[in-house]
């Protein structure tokens, strides 16, 4: 006869009490995704060039540019080619069907995310001149948003809070802040500020501090105002004790901070390596965003690689070198865990997209019958996990929330909706 389970209630209690405070860090500290949708790529302007044309103007320009060499098809057909895929049939080898995709999206919704910004775009100026154009900015933004031609989300980064530039950094957070909140009767959803150059945990609890400020001044929830970190100092990756600060400086957000973003050429420079080999792909700058995932993982936080300053300009074959690199590197970053980068300048958008939409393209069918048999509770030559489940939907989802498949693609191959498919992504279980 069985004797059933031996461990007592009093046990059990005892282990309940022993990892009550893992139990609340987990809670706190972890709290997985939030369910916000990450954009694939952020463009940063100077604060003073942005007027509620640019989106338009910038996908005029990208499209032109693919025109000038060749057309979107020949352009596409040489990223699947740069891929180590062939043209052919189905998603991933489909040239006609992923040109019009990127087309489309360069007509309809060129620009995800917009950064203004007064730091090094925007230079050394008296402050008249930069207390102007952050109120300003503010305004155009305002217009921008009266006349729904802003991107999904946009904001601005202001100078960092070291010593020198603290005073001046805030007070232009303060004024466009305060003058964008009245001007549109509050903030925007998708309004996203940039903390660059964050060097230790306390900086970040100091731009908290501010933000609560704000917030209580301008009478708007607690909570409401986040910010991303900007990781481009060495200092934020190796602490003088021999710890990563970085991890602290996330949790120092109090649940404010939304993203990291790695700033490619200040790291690499402040390193020590030399101009010419700065980038993206260097094995300094994979160290240090190796450490954001792992600090942002289980957070909620996204992460996003830095720019490339090459840019396709110049003669024919200038122009298709520096497209090639920037589709390497993007497509680089997305299969390393990273789904975001920055862009600046329109005739890096077609490869941006060309890349990224090939990415979600290429492993979709995959994918997509993998989760069918998953929700399905059938059985295949792969058994997957609720974890596992979770990331091909979150694949899936970012496939479908940035352009690069449809809903109807997804239904017809997974058998879940829009709804259904977030659903899996957050939890690892059909709903």
């Amino acid at each position: 006869m069985s004797r059933g389970p031996v461990l007592g209630e009093e046990l059990l209690g005892r282990v309940d009490a022993l990892l009550a405070d893992t139990d609340q860090m987990l809670e706190n500290l972890y709290p997985g995704d939030r369910g916000r949708r990450q954009p694939v790529h952020t463009v940063y302007i100077p604060a003073d060039t942005w007027a509620p044309g640019l989106l338009a103007d910038w996908g005029a320009k990208a499209l032109a540019a693919v025109e000038a060499h060749g057309g979107m098809e020949q352009l596409a057909e040489r990223v699947i080619r740069l891929s180590g895929a062939e043209p052919g049939d189905g998603l991933a080898g489909d040239v006609a069907g992923l040109a019009r995709a990127v087309t489309e999206k360069l007509r309809q919704d060129p620009i995800e995310d917009l950064r203004l910004d007064f730091e090094d775009g925007f230079g050394l100026r008296d402050d008249a001149e930069e207390d102007h154009w952050a109120q300003e900015a503010a305004r155009r933004v305002a217009r921008g948003l009266d006349e729904n031609v802003t991107p999904g989300w946009i904001g601005i980064r202001f100078r960092c809070l070291e010593a020198a530039t603290r005073r001046r950094g805030l007070r232009t957070l303060d004024l466009f802040l305060t003058e964008l909140h009245d001007a549109v009767g509050g903030l925007p959803e998708g309004l996203v500020l940039t903390l660059p150059k964050v060097t230790t945990a306390d900086q970040v609890r100091a731009m908290v501090l501010a933000v609560e400020e704000l917030e209580r001044q301008l009478g708007i929830d607690a909570g409401r105002i986040g910010f991303e970190i900007q990781v481009e100092t060495p200092q934020l990756i190796l602490g003088p004790d021999g710890t990563v600060p970085l991890a602290g400086a996330v949790h120092a957000g109090q649940r404010r901070v939304t993203s990291l973003h790695y700033g490619t050429y200040d790291y690499s420079a402040s390193l020590g390596i030399a101009a010419a080999h700065q980038s993206m792909d260097h094995p300094a700058a994979d160290f240090a965003k190796q450490q954001m995932l792992l600090a942002a993982a289980e957070t909620g936080v996204h992460v996003s690689d830095g720019s490339t300053n090459i840019l396709p300009l110049g003669d024919p074959d200038s122009v298709v070198a520096a497209w090639d690199l920037h589709a390497r590197l993007v497509r680089r970053h997305l299969q390393r865990g990273i789904y975001q980068g920055w862009d600046l300048h329109p005739h890096q958008l077609p490869t941006r997209f060309l890349a990224t939409f090939l990415f979600y393209r290429e492993g979709f069918a995959d994918a997509a019958s993998r989760v069918r048999r998953y929700v399905g509770g059938e059985s295949g030559a792969v058994l997957d996990e609720p974890a596992t489940a979770k990331a091909l939907a979150g694949y899936l989802q970012r496939g479908l929330t940035c352009g690069a498949v449809t809903e109807d693609d997804v239904v017809a191959a997974t058998g879940l909706d829009a709804a259904g498919l977030r659903h899996l992504a957050r939890t690892g279980r059909p709903a």
